[in-house]
Protein backbone atom coordinates (compact mmCIF):
# COMPACT_ATOMS: atom_id res chain seq x y z
CA UNK A 1 0.00 0.00 0.00
CA UNK A 2 2.65 2.71 1.05
CA UNK A 3 4.82 1.39 -1.97
CA UNK A 4 1.83 2.14 -4.36
CA UNK A 5 1.61 5.39 -2.61
CA UNK A 6 4.97 6.55 -3.37
CA UNK A 7 5.38 4.57 -6.46
CA UNK A 8 2.51 5.80 -8.47
CA UNK A 9 1.15 8.84 -6.51
CA UNK A 10 4.79 10.53 -5.65
CA UNK A 11 3.49 10.55 -1.75
CA UNK A 12 5.63 9.78 1.01
CA UNK A 13 2.49 9.53 3.85
CA UNK A 14 -1.02 9.56 3.69
CA UNK A 15 -3.06 13.24 4.19
CA UNK A 16 -5.47 12.74 7.31
CA UNK A 17 -8.49 9.90 6.90
CA UNK A 18 -6.71 8.68 3.78
CA UNK A 19 -5.03 5.10 5.49
CA UNK A 20 -7.97 4.58 7.41
CA UNK A 21 -10.35 4.40 4.31
CA UNK A 22 -7.61 2.70 1.78
CA UNK A 23 -7.34 0.09 4.25
CA UNK A 24 -11.02 -0.32 4.72
CA UNK A 25 -11.42 -0.70 0.94
CA UNK A 26 -8.65 -3.08 1.09
CA UNK A 27 -10.56 -5.10 3.47
CA UNK A 28 -14.15 -5.18 1.76
CA UNK A 29 -15.66 -2.76 4.03
CA UNK A 30 -18.55 -0.37 3.03
CA UNK A 31 -17.06 3.27 3.57
CA UNK A 32 -19.00 6.64 4.08
CA UNK A 33 -16.15 9.23 3.79
CA UNK A 34 -16.90 13.19 4.58
CA UNK A 35 -13.70 15.04 3.46
CA UNK A 36 -13.38 18.21 2.45
CA UNK A 37 -12.04 19.32 -0.93
CA UNK A 38 -8.82 18.87 -1.17
CA UNK A 39 -8.76 16.34 1.14
CA UNK A 40 -7.28 13.68 -1.20
CA UNK A 41 -10.69 11.68 -1.79
CA UNK A 42 -9.67 10.33 -4.93
CA UNK A 43 -6.23 9.13 -3.71
CA UNK A 44 -8.39 7.06 -1.00
CA UNK A 45 -10.52 4.82 -3.82
CA UNK A 46 -7.87 5.35 -7.24
CA UNK A 47 -5.00 3.72 -4.74
CA UNK A 48 -7.12 0.22 -3.51
CA UNK A 49 -8.37 -0.16 -7.58
CA UNK A 50 -4.58 0.02 -8.43
CA UNK A 51 -4.23 -2.80 -5.99
CA UNK A 52 -7.19 -4.87 -6.14
CA UNK A 53 -8.30 -7.13 -9.17
CA UNK A 54 -11.33 -6.06 -11.30
CA UNK A 55 -12.72 -2.54 -12.24
CA UNK A 56 -13.65 0.28 -9.82
CA UNK A 57 -16.17 1.70 -11.35
CA UNK A 58 -16.90 5.68 -10.18
CA UNK A 59 -20.57 7.32 -10.39
CA UNK A 60 -20.09 11.08 -10.94
CA UNK A 61 -22.63 13.67 -11.48
CA UNK A 62 -20.17 15.77 -13.36
CA UNK A 63 -19.68 14.85 -16.83
CA UNK A 64 -17.79 17.50 -17.30
CA UNK A 65 -15.17 15.99 -15.51
CA UNK A 66 -14.77 12.75 -15.87
CA UNK A 67 -12.48 13.56 -18.71
CA UNK A 68 -10.06 15.70 -15.89
CA UNK A 69 -10.29 12.72 -13.78
CA UNK A 70 -9.25 10.04 -16.24
CA UNK A 71 -6.32 12.35 -17.59
CA UNK A 72 -5.04 12.63 -13.80
CA UNK A 73 -5.20 8.85 -13.06
CA UNK A 74 -3.66 7.93 -16.74
CA UNK A 75 -0.94 10.66 -15.83
CA UNK A 76 -0.02 8.32 -13.03
CA UNK A 77 -0.29 5.02 -14.83
CA UNK A 78 -3.77 4.14 -13.90
CA UNK A 79 -5.59 2.32 -16.50
CA UNK A 80 -8.84 4.31 -16.56
CA UNK A 81 -11.58 5.35 -19.03
CA UNK A 82 -15.04 7.44 -18.70
CA UNK A 83 -18.21 6.06 -20.66
CA UNK A 84 -20.85 9.48 -20.94
CA UNK A 85 -22.83 10.93 -23.88
CA UNK A 86 -20.10 13.10 -24.39
CA UNK A 87 -18.55 10.20 -26.75
CA UNK A 88 -19.21 8.94 -30.39
CA UNK A 89 -20.24 5.18 -30.34
CA UNK A 90 -17.24 3.92 -31.30
CA UNK A 91 -15.42 5.24 -28.35
CA UNK A 92 -18.15 3.79 -26.07
CA UNK A 93 -17.62 0.36 -28.17
CA UNK A 94 -13.58 0.51 -27.43
CA UNK A 95 -14.26 1.60 -23.53
CA UNK A 96 -16.73 -1.52 -23.87
CA UNK A 97 -14.34 -3.68 -24.90
CA UNK A 98 -11.63 -2.65 -22.38
CA UNK A 99 -14.36 -3.26 -19.91
CA UNK A 100 -15.25 -6.60 -20.49
CA UNK A 101 -11.57 -8.10 -21.28
CA UNK A 102 -10.73 -6.68 -17.54
CA UNK A 103 -8.05 -3.80 -19.27
CA UNK A 104 -9.43 -1.05 -16.59
CA UNK A 105 -8.77 -0.45 -13.21
CA UNK A 106 -11.47 2.86 -12.80
CA UNK A 107 -14.77 2.91 -14.84
CA UNK A 108 -16.45 6.92 -14.19
CA UNK A 109 -19.64 6.60 -15.56
CA UNK A 110 -22.99 9.22 -14.59
CA UNK A 111 -25.94 7.92 -12.61
CA UNK A 112 -28.03 8.34 -15.72
CA UNK A 113 -25.86 5.26 -17.53
CA UNK A 114 -26.22 3.17 -14.28
CA UNK A 115 -29.60 3.36 -14.63
CA UNK A 116 -29.58 1.86 -17.99
CA UNK A 117 -30.59 -2.37 -17.69
CA UNK A 118 -28.30 -3.01 -20.83
CA UNK A 119 -25.78 -1.78 -18.31
CA UNK A 120 -26.66 -3.29 -15.78
CA UNK A 121 -26.54 -6.43 -17.72
CA UNK A 122 -23.36 -5.61 -18.96
CA UNK A 123 -22.06 -4.97 -15.16
CA UNK A 124 -23.14 -8.45 -13.90
CA UNK A 125 -20.23 -10.05 -16.49
CA UNK A 126 -17.64 -7.57 -15.30
CA UNK A 127 -15.19 -8.14 -11.82
CA UNK A 128 -15.92 -5.03 -10.00
CA UNK A 129 -13.58 -4.25 -7.33
CA UNK A 130 -15.65 -2.20 -5.78
CA UNK A 131 -18.13 0.43 -6.57
CA UNK A 132 -17.31 4.44 -5.70
CA UNK A 133 -20.38 7.15 -5.47
CA UNK A 134 -18.83 10.71 -5.65
CA UNK A 135 -20.82 13.54 -4.13
CA UNK A 136 -23.22 11.04 -2.26
CA UNK A 137 -24.75 14.30 -1.25
CA UNK A 138 -26.95 14.20 -4.12
CA UNK A 139 -28.74 11.28 -3.13
CA UNK A 140 -30.03 13.24 0.15
CA UNK A 141 -33.19 15.43 -0.39
CA UNK A 142 -31.86 17.37 2.52
CA UNK A 143 -28.81 18.12 0.56
CA UNK A 144 -28.00 21.74 -1.33
CA UNK A 145 -27.96 19.40 -4.53
CA UNK A 146 -30.65 17.10 -4.82
CA UNK A 147 -30.16 14.79 -8.02
CA UNK A 148 -33.30 12.39 -8.67
CA UNK A 149 -31.03 10.21 -10.75
CA UNK A 150 -29.13 9.67 -7.74
CA UNK A 151 -31.85 7.04 -5.77
CA UNK A 152 -31.37 4.58 -8.26
CA UNK A 153 -27.94 4.27 -6.21
CA UNK A 154 -29.24 2.44 -3.38
CA UNK A 155 -29.92 -0.71 -6.03
CA UNK A 156 -25.95 -1.31 -5.59
CA UNK A 157 -25.70 -3.10 -2.43
CA UNK A 158 -28.77 -5.75 -3.61
CA UNK A 159 -26.94 -5.70 -7.16
CA UNK A 160 -23.79 -6.54 -5.94
CA UNK A 161 -23.88 -8.42 -2.71
CA UNK A 162 -20.09 -8.90 -2.48
CA UNK A 163 -18.64 -6.17 -3.33
CA UNK A 164 -17.92 -2.83 -1.32
CA UNK A 165 -19.66 0.33 -2.07
CA UNK A 166 -17.71 3.82 -0.97
CA UNK A 167 -19.89 6.86 -0.70
CA UNK A 168 -17.61 10.07 -1.19
CA UNK A 169 -18.77 14.06 -0.64
CA UNK A 170 -16.72 17.13 0.95
CA UNK A 171 -20.40 18.53 2.58
CA UNK A 172 -23.04 17.07 4.72
CA UNK A 173 -24.94 18.12 7.59
CA UNK A 174 -25.88 15.41 10.30
CA UNK A 175 -29.12 15.10 9.14
CA UNK A 176 -27.76 14.74 5.26
CA UNK A 177 -25.33 12.14 6.60
CA UNK A 178 -27.72 9.74 8.30
CA UNK A 179 -30.18 10.07 5.30
CA UNK A 180 -26.72 8.88 2.47
CA UNK A 181 -26.52 5.82 5.12
CA UNK A 182 -30.07 5.03 4.93
CA UNK A 183 -30.86 5.67 1.43
CA UNK A 184 -27.55 3.63 0.31
CA UNK A 185 -28.08 0.81 3.08
CA UNK A 186 -24.14 0.47 3.35
CA UNK A 187 -23.26 -2.68 5.15
CA UNK A 188 -21.49 -2.10 8.72
CA UNK A 189 -19.66 0.64 7.11
CA UNK A 190 -16.57 2.79 7.96
CA UNK A 191 -17.80 5.85 8.77
CA UNK A 192 -15.19 8.90 8.30
CA UNK A 193 -16.22 12.20 9.25
CA UNK A 194 -12.90 14.47 8.59
CA UNK A 195 -12.48 17.74 9.65
CA UNK A 196 -14.28 20.67 7.33
CA UNK A 197 -11.57 22.86 8.07
CA UNK A 198 -9.73 23.69 4.75
CA UNK A 199 -6.74 25.82 7.01
CA UNK A 200 -5.73 26.63 3.72
CA UNK A 201 -8.55 29.29 2.84
CA UNK A 202 -8.39 32.73 4.17
CA UNK A 203 -11.88 34.04 3.99
CA UNK A 204 -12.66 38.11 4.10
CA UNK A 205 -16.61 39.70 3.65
CA UNK A 206 -15.99 43.02 2.16
CA UNK A 207 -19.43 45.80 2.30
CA UNK A 208 -20.29 45.63 -1.44
CA UNK A 209 -19.78 49.07 -3.12
CA UNK A 210 -19.18 49.39 -6.66
CA UNK A 211 -18.44 45.87 -7.37
CA UNK A 212 -16.60 46.20 -10.72
CA UNK A 213 -14.09 47.81 -8.94
CA UNK A 214 -14.02 45.87 -6.26
CA UNK A 215 -13.65 43.07 -7.99
CA UNK A 216 -11.17 44.56 -10.27
CA UNK A 217 -8.93 45.64 -7.66
CA UNK A 218 -8.92 42.10 -6.29
CA UNK A 219 -8.19 40.53 -9.40
CA UNK A 220 -5.37 43.15 -9.92
CA UNK A 221 -4.13 42.07 -6.84
CA UNK A 222 -3.27 38.09 -8.05
CA UNK A 223 -1.88 39.13 -11.54
CA UNK A 224 -1.87 36.27 -13.87
CA UNK A 225 -3.61 33.35 -10.98
CA UNK A 226 -6.47 31.48 -11.62
CA UNK A 227 -9.59 32.89 -9.89
CA UNK A 228 -13.36 32.32 -10.26
CA UNK A 229 -16.35 35.22 -9.43
CA UNK A 230 -19.49 33.42 -8.54
CA UNK A 231 -22.87 36.14 -9.83
CA UNK A 232 -26.32 35.16 -9.50
CA UNK A 233 -27.85 35.75 -13.19
CA UNK A 234 -26.56 34.71 -16.56
CA UNK A 235 -26.85 38.71 -17.93
CA UNK A 236 -24.40 39.06 -14.87
CA UNK A 237 -22.15 36.95 -15.75
CA UNK A 238 -22.20 37.85 -19.10
CA UNK A 239 -21.32 41.37 -18.24
CA UNK A 240 -19.02 40.95 -15.74
CA UNK A 241 -17.15 38.55 -18.00
CA UNK A 242 -17.27 41.45 -20.93
CA UNK A 243 -16.36 44.50 -18.29
CA UNK A 244 -12.79 42.33 -17.16
CA UNK A 245 -12.50 41.74 -20.68
CA UNK A 246 -12.79 44.65 -21.55
CA UNK A 247 -10.25 46.25 -18.92
CA UNK A 248 -7.54 43.87 -19.98
CA UNK A 249 -8.06 40.54 -18.01
CA UNK A 250 -8.34 36.71 -19.73
CA UNK A 251 -11.63 36.45 -18.13
CA UNK A 252 -14.67 34.00 -19.72
CA UNK A 253 -18.03 33.40 -18.53
CA UNK A 254 -19.67 30.27 -18.09
CA UNK A 255 -23.38 29.49 -17.65
CA UNK A 256 -26.13 27.08 -18.61
CA UNK A 257 -27.32 29.69 -21.07
CA UNK A 258 -24.59 29.27 -23.27
CA UNK A 259 -23.81 26.71 -26.36
CA UNK A 260 -22.43 23.17 -25.01
CA UNK A 261 -19.81 24.36 -26.99
CA UNK A 262 -19.01 27.61 -25.76
CA UNK A 263 -19.37 25.99 -22.31
CA UNK A 264 -16.84 23.41 -22.66
CA UNK A 265 -14.08 25.40 -25.10
CA UNK A 266 -14.33 28.20 -22.31
CA UNK A 267 -13.32 25.64 -19.30
CA UNK A 268 -11.10 24.14 -21.35
CA UNK A 269 -9.39 27.62 -21.75
CA UNK A 270 -9.20 28.00 -17.81
CA UNK A 271 -8.23 24.37 -16.99
CA UNK A 272 -5.79 24.71 -19.58
CA UNK A 273 -4.36 28.03 -17.91
CA UNK A 274 -5.11 30.15 -21.46
CA UNK A 275 -7.81 32.04 -19.14
CA UNK A 276 -7.42 33.23 -15.59
CA UNK A 277 -10.80 33.71 -14.49
CA UNK A 278 -13.86 31.80 -14.62
CA UNK A 279 -17.69 33.83 -14.30
CA UNK A 280 -19.67 31.48 -13.31
CA UNK A 281 -23.75 31.33 -11.99
CA UNK A 282 -23.86 30.29 -8.61
CA UNK A 283 -26.71 28.09 -10.10
CA UNK A 284 -24.51 26.16 -12.72
CA UNK A 285 -22.28 23.56 -10.98
CA UNK A 286 -18.98 23.39 -12.73
CA UNK A 287 -16.94 20.41 -13.29
CA UNK A 288 -13.55 21.59 -12.53
CA UNK A 289 -10.88 19.93 -10.75
CA UNK A 290 -7.87 22.67 -11.36
CA UNK A 291 -5.97 22.48 -8.11
CA UNK A 292 -4.34 25.49 -8.58
CA UNK A 293 -7.13 28.08 -7.56
CA UNK A 294 -6.09 30.66 -5.94
CA UNK A 295 -9.08 32.72 -5.58
CA UNK A 296 -12.77 32.66 -5.43
CA UNK A 297 -14.73 35.99 -5.51
CA UNK A 298 -18.92 35.46 -4.61
CA UNK A 299 -20.01 39.03 -5.64
CA UNK A 300 -23.95 38.53 -4.86
CA UNK A 301 -24.46 36.26 -1.84
CA UNK A 302 -24.62 32.35 -2.16
CA UNK A 303 -28.43 30.56 -1.89
CA UNK A 304 -26.55 28.46 1.52
CA UNK A 305 -23.57 27.84 3.49
CA UNK A 306 -23.14 24.49 1.76
CA UNK A 307 -23.26 26.18 -1.68
CA UNK A 308 -20.47 28.61 -0.26
CA UNK A 309 -18.36 25.79 1.14
CA UNK A 310 -18.23 24.17 -1.67
CA UNK A 311 -17.77 26.62 -4.04
CA UNK A 312 -14.79 28.08 -1.90
CA UNK A 313 -13.95 25.17 -1.79
CA UNK A 314 -12.66 24.94 -5.41
CA UNK A 315 -9.98 27.24 -4.76
CA UNK A 316 -6.35 26.18 -3.17
CA UNK A 317 -7.26 22.27 -3.69
CA UNK A 318 -3.43 21.71 -3.86
CA UNK A 319 -3.41 22.87 0.05
CA UNK A 320 -1.47 26.02 -1.13
CA UNK A 321 -3.24 29.47 0.05
CA UNK A 322 -5.97 31.04 -1.38
CA UNK A 323 -8.50 34.03 -0.74
CA UNK A 324 -12.27 33.79 -0.48
CA UNK A 325 -13.72 36.93 -0.93
CA UNK A 326 -17.85 37.26 0.00
CA UNK A 327 -18.27 41.20 -1.28
CA UNK A 328 -22.03 41.57 1.15
CA UNK A 329 -24.76 44.36 1.01
CA UNK A 330 -28.45 44.14 2.41
CA UNK A 331 -29.53 45.27 -1.45
CA UNK A 332 -28.56 41.80 -2.36
CA UNK A 333 -31.60 40.01 -0.31
CA UNK A 334 -34.77 41.09 -2.00
CA UNK A 335 -32.88 39.38 -5.45
CA UNK A 336 -32.30 36.47 -3.82
CA UNK A 337 -36.32 36.63 -2.21
CA UNK A 338 -37.87 37.10 -5.75
CA UNK A 339 -36.55 34.13 -7.04
CA UNK A 340 -37.21 32.10 -3.68
CA UNK A 341 -40.56 33.87 -3.72
CA UNK A 342 -40.97 32.09 -7.38
CA UNK A 343 -40.70 28.99 -5.68
CA UNK A 344 -43.76 27.02 -6.35
CA UNK A 345 -43.46 24.12 -3.78
CA UNK A 346 -43.65 25.74 0.04
CA UNK A 347 -41.38 23.47 1.56
CA UNK A 348 -38.76 24.17 -0.70
CA UNK A 349 -39.46 27.46 -0.26
CA UNK A 350 -39.28 27.72 3.54
CA UNK A 351 -36.03 25.93 3.23
CA UNK A 352 -34.60 28.16 1.04
CA UNK A 353 -35.40 30.91 3.38
CA UNK A 354 -33.57 29.25 6.33
CA UNK A 355 -30.80 28.64 3.95
CA UNK A 356 -30.65 32.26 2.74
CA UNK A 357 -30.96 34.02 6.57
CA UNK A 358 -28.22 31.73 7.66
CA UNK A 359 -25.75 33.08 5.02
CA UNK A 360 -26.79 36.43 5.84
CA UNK A 361 -25.87 35.89 9.40
CA UNK A 362 -22.74 34.32 8.66
CA UNK A 363 -21.59 37.68 6.26
CA UNK A 364 -22.77 40.00 9.40
CA UNK A 365 -21.19 38.01 12.42
CA UNK A 366 -18.51 39.70 14.02
CA UNK A 367 -17.63 36.43 15.16
CA UNK A 368 -14.23 34.25 13.25
CA UNK A 369 -15.40 33.49 10.06
CA UNK A 370 -14.33 29.67 10.02
CA UNK A 371 -15.47 29.26 13.75
CA UNK A 372 -19.17 30.09 11.82
CA UNK A 373 -18.79 27.72 8.87
CA UNK A 374 -17.96 24.83 10.93
CA UNK A 375 -20.21 25.12 13.75
CA UNK A 376 -22.48 25.13 10.78
CA UNK A 377 -21.04 21.71 9.92
CA UNK A 378 -21.60 20.33 13.66
CA UNK A 379 -17.96 21.05 14.05
CA UNK A 380 -16.22 22.67 17.42
CA UNK A 381 -13.44 24.97 16.64
CA UNK A 382 -11.29 25.40 19.61
CA UNK A 383 -9.21 28.32 18.59
CA UNK A 384 -8.93 31.61 20.08
CA UNK A 385 -8.13 33.28 16.38
CA UNK A 386 -7.89 31.11 13.09
CA UNK A 387 -5.75 34.11 12.19
CA UNK A 388 -6.39 33.48 8.43
CA UNK A 389 -10.06 35.11 8.10
CA UNK A 390 -10.91 39.25 8.12
CA UNK A 391 -12.03 39.04 11.73
CA UNK A 392 -9.41 37.23 13.28
CA UNK A 393 -6.79 39.17 11.59
CA UNK A 394 -8.19 42.56 12.97
CA UNK A 395 -9.29 43.64 10.23
CA UNK A 396 -12.56 45.17 11.41
CA UNK A 397 -13.87 45.65 15.08
CA UNK A 398 -17.12 46.71 17.06
CA UNK A 399 -17.73 50.39 16.79
CA UNK A 400 -20.59 52.22 18.72
CA UNK A 401 -22.64 53.36 16.50
CA UNK A 402 -25.65 54.59 18.48
CA UNK A 403 -25.64 58.59 17.50
CA UNK A 404 -25.34 57.50 14.00
CA UNK A 405 -27.98 55.07 14.19
CA UNK A 406 -30.15 58.09 15.67
CA UNK A 407 -29.42 60.53 12.90
CA UNK A 408 -30.91 58.16 10.41
CA UNK A 409 -34.04 57.26 11.94
CA UNK A 410 -34.65 60.77 12.45
CA UNK A 411 -34.05 61.47 8.88
CA UNK A 412 -36.30 58.35 8.35
CA UNK A 413 -39.40 59.79 10.69
CA UNK A 414 -38.73 63.35 9.51
CA UNK A 415 -39.64 62.26 5.75
CA UNK A 416 -42.18 60.26 6.53
CA UNK A 417 -41.04 57.08 5.82
CA UNK A 418 -41.56 56.92 2.15
CA UNK A 419 -37.98 56.86 0.61
CA UNK A 420 -35.48 54.39 0.60
CA UNK A 421 -31.74 54.07 1.62
CA UNK A 422 -29.77 56.24 -0.85
CA UNK A 423 -31.92 59.48 -0.69
CA UNK A 424 -31.68 59.35 3.47
CA UNK A 425 -27.94 58.48 2.76
CA UNK A 426 -28.06 62.04 0.29
CA UNK A 427 -30.29 63.77 3.01
CA UNK A 428 -27.50 63.03 5.90
CA UNK A 429 -24.54 64.03 3.45
CA UNK A 430 -26.30 67.30 2.68
CA UNK A 431 -26.20 66.07 -1.29
CA UNK A 432 -26.91 69.21 -3.50
CA UNK A 433 -29.14 66.62 -5.73
CA UNK A 434 -32.41 67.89 -7.85
CA UNK A 435 -34.61 65.35 -5.84
CA UNK A 436 -33.36 66.55 -2.40
CA UNK A 437 -34.28 70.35 -3.25
CA UNK A 438 -37.18 69.13 -5.21
CA UNK A 439 -38.79 67.68 -2.04
CA UNK A 440 -37.18 70.45 0.33
CA UNK A 441 -35.14 68.14 2.48
CA UNK A 442 -32.04 70.76 2.39
CA UNK A 443 -34.06 72.21 5.14
CA UNK A 444 -34.52 69.30 7.34
CA UNK A 445 -32.83 69.63 10.74
CA UNK A 446 -30.99 66.28 10.09
CA UNK A 447 -29.75 68.01 6.26
CA UNK A 448 -25.84 67.82 5.98
CA UNK A 449 -25.72 66.35 9.83
CA UNK A 450 -23.45 63.10 8.47
CA UNK A 451 -21.14 65.20 5.94
CA UNK A 452 -17.82 63.92 8.19
CA UNK A 453 -18.90 60.58 6.48
CA UNK A 454 -19.56 59.41 3.08
CA UNK A 455 -22.52 58.40 1.73
CA UNK A 456 -20.51 54.65 1.67
CA UNK A 457 -20.61 54.85 5.23
CA UNK A 458 -24.45 55.72 6.04
CA UNK A 459 -25.45 52.91 3.31
CA UNK A 460 -23.63 50.54 5.65
CA UNK A 461 -25.33 51.88 8.54
CA UNK A 462 -28.57 51.28 7.28
CA UNK A 463 -27.90 47.80 6.13
CA UNK A 464 -26.89 47.38 10.00
CA UNK A 465 -30.03 48.59 11.05
CA UNK A 466 -32.51 46.35 8.53
CA UNK A 467 -29.91 43.55 9.69
CA UNK A 468 -30.44 44.58 13.36
CA UNK A 469 -34.44 44.92 12.66
CA UNK A 470 -34.49 48.06 14.04
CA UNK A 471 -35.70 49.67 10.27
CA UNK A 472 -37.50 47.28 7.61
CA UNK A 473 -37.59 47.88 3.72
CA UNK A 474 -40.66 47.88 1.86
CA UNK A 475 -40.87 45.19 -1.26
CA UNK A 476 -40.98 46.45 -4.42
CA UNK A 477 -39.06 47.98 -7.33
CA UNK A 478 -38.46 50.78 -5.04
CA UNK A 479 -38.48 49.81 -1.49
CA UNK A 480 -38.75 52.48 1.29
CA UNK A 481 -37.21 52.39 4.15
CA UNK A 482 -39.76 52.22 7.77
CA UNK A 483 -39.40 52.15 11.74
CA UNK A 484 -39.82 48.60 13.51
CA UNK A 485 -40.08 49.04 17.50
CA UNK A 486 -36.56 48.78 18.29
CA UNK A 487 -36.04 51.97 16.49
CA UNK A 488 -38.40 54.26 19.31
CA UNK A 489 -36.07 51.95 22.15
CA UNK A 490 -32.73 53.44 20.20
CA UNK A 491 -33.99 57.11 19.45
CA UNK A 492 -34.27 57.12 22.93
CA UNK A 493 -31.03 55.71 24.15
CA UNK A 494 -32.46 52.86 25.69
CA UNK A 495 -30.35 50.49 23.65
CA UNK A 496 -27.20 51.08 21.35
CA UNK A 497 -25.97 49.91 18.21
CA UNK A 498 -22.57 48.51 17.31
CA UNK A 499 -21.37 48.35 13.71
CA UNK A 500 -18.43 46.29 11.91
CA UNK A 501 -16.24 48.68 11.21
CA UNK A 502 -12.94 48.21 8.67
CA UNK A 503 -10.03 48.95 9.86
CA UNK A 504 -7.13 50.13 8.13
CA UNK A 505 -7.77 48.24 4.95
CA UNK A 506 -7.20 50.32 1.98
CA UNK A 507 -10.52 49.75 -0.93
CA UNK A 508 -10.06 46.20 -2.50
CA UNK A 509 -7.03 45.25 -0.41
CA UNK A 510 -6.94 41.61 -0.35
CA UNK A 511 -6.17 40.30 3.06
CA UNK A 512 -2.32 38.87 3.35
CA UNK A 513 -1.40 35.22 1.54
CA UNK A 514 1.24 33.38 2.20
CA UNK A 515 2.66 30.94 0.39
CA UNK A 516 3.43 27.79 2.78
CA UNK A 517 7.19 27.77 2.42
CA UNK A 518 9.65 29.74 0.33
CA UNK A 519 10.67 29.28 -3.32
CA UNK A 520 12.61 30.95 -6.41
CA UNK A 521 9.99 32.84 -7.91
CA UNK A 522 11.84 33.35 -10.93
CA UNK A 523 12.42 29.29 -11.28
CA UNK A 524 8.74 28.75 -10.87
CA UNK A 525 7.71 30.91 -13.30
CA UNK A 526 10.35 28.41 -15.79
CA UNK A 527 8.31 25.66 -14.93
CA UNK A 528 4.89 26.82 -14.77
CA UNK A 529 5.79 27.57 -18.98
CA UNK A 530 7.57 23.98 -18.81
CA UNK A 531 4.29 22.67 -17.84
CA UNK A 532 1.86 24.30 -19.84
CA UNK A 533 4.38 23.48 -23.08
CA UNK A 534 3.77 19.91 -22.15
CA UNK A 535 0.65 19.75 -21.15
CA UNK A 536 -0.46 21.56 -24.92
CA UNK A 537 2.01 18.87 -26.57
CA UNK A 538 -0.26 16.04 -24.94
CA UNK A 539 -3.53 17.36 -24.59
CA UNK A 540 -4.13 17.41 -20.95
CA UNK A 541 -4.88 20.30 -18.18
CA UNK A 542 -1.07 21.51 -16.99
CA UNK A 543 -2.34 20.53 -13.62
CA UNK A 544 -2.40 16.82 -14.58
CA UNK A 545 1.64 17.12 -15.63
CA UNK A 546 2.48 18.93 -11.67
CA UNK A 547 0.81 20.92 -9.66
CA UNK A 548 1.53 23.84 -8.34
CA UNK A 549 2.33 22.55 -5.05
CA UNK A 550 4.66 20.26 -6.71
CA UNK A 551 6.12 23.09 -8.72
CA UNK A 552 6.82 25.23 -5.23
CA UNK A 553 8.51 22.39 -3.91
CA UNK A 554 10.70 21.73 -6.96
CA UNK A 555 11.40 25.53 -7.08
CA UNK A 556 12.09 25.83 -3.08
CA UNK A 557 14.52 22.65 -3.01
CA UNK A 558 16.06 22.44 -6.44
CA UNK A 559 16.21 18.63 -7.24
CA UNK A 560 19.84 17.93 -9.34
CA UNK A 561 19.13 13.94 -9.86
CA UNK A 562 16.32 11.26 -10.18
CA UNK A 563 16.73 10.25 -6.89
CA UNK A 564 16.03 13.59 -5.39
CA UNK A 565 13.22 14.48 -8.06
CA UNK A 566 11.63 11.73 -6.54
CA UNK A 567 11.31 12.97 -3.29
CA UNK A 568 9.44 16.05 -4.48
CA UNK A 569 5.84 15.60 -3.23
CA UNK A 570 3.99 14.50 -5.80
CA UNK A 571 6.40 12.79 -7.96
CA UNK A 572 5.97 9.48 -8.28
CA UNK A 573 8.16 6.92 -10.48
CA UNK A 574 5.58 6.97 -13.65
CA UNK A 575 5.68 11.16 -14.06
CA UNK A 576 9.53 10.94 -13.36
CA UNK A 577 9.76 8.23 -15.68
CA UNK A 578 7.35 10.67 -18.50
CA UNK A 579 8.03 14.40 -17.21
CA UNK A 580 11.23 13.88 -14.86
CA UNK A 581 14.12 14.33 -17.31
CA UNK A 582 13.19 17.52 -19.15
CA UNK A 583 12.17 19.14 -15.51
CA UNK A 584 15.79 18.33 -14.34
CA UNK A 585 17.12 19.45 -17.71
CA UNK A 586 15.62 22.74 -16.58
CA UNK A 587 16.25 23.21 -13.12
CA UNK A 588 20.17 21.96 -13.78
CA UNK A 589 20.86 24.90 -16.47
CA UNK A 590 18.51 27.43 -14.42
CA UNK A 591 21.11 26.43 -11.10
CA UNK A 592 24.02 26.95 -13.93
CA UNK A 593 23.30 30.19 -14.68
CA UNK A 594 22.27 31.39 -11.49
CA UNK A 595 23.83 29.41 -8.54
CA UNK A 596 27.15 28.47 -9.63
Amino acid sequence: MLNTLRKVFGFHEFRPNQESVVRSLLKKQDVLAIMPTGGGKSLCYQLPAVLLPGTCMVISPLIALMKDQVDGARSNGIRAAFLNSSQSPDERDEVMHNLLSNSLDLLYVAPERFILSHFRETLSRVQLSMAVIDEAHCISEWGHDFRPDYLSLSDLVTLFPHTPVAAFTATATHTVQQDILDKLALRHPLIVRASFDRPNLIYDVCFKDKADAQMIALLKSNPGKAGIIYRTSRKSVSDTAAMLQAKGFRALPYHAGLSDTERKRNQEAFIRDEADVIVATIAFGMGIDKSNIRFVIHADLPKSIENYYQETGRAGRDGEPAACTLLFSQGDIPKMRFFIDAMPDDAERQRALTALSKVVAFASTSVCRRRTLLDYFGETYPPDNCNSCDICLGTRRLVDCTLQAQMVLSAIVRTEERFGAGHIADILTGSQNKKILDFGHDRLKTYGVGKHHDKKYWRQLIDELLAQKVIQKSEGLYPILFLLPKAGRILKREERIDMVRVLDKKKGQPLPIEISAPYDSQLFELLRSLRKQIADEQGIPPYVVFSDRTLHDMAANLPRTAEAMLTVSGVGEIKLERYGRQFLRLIDRYCSDHHS
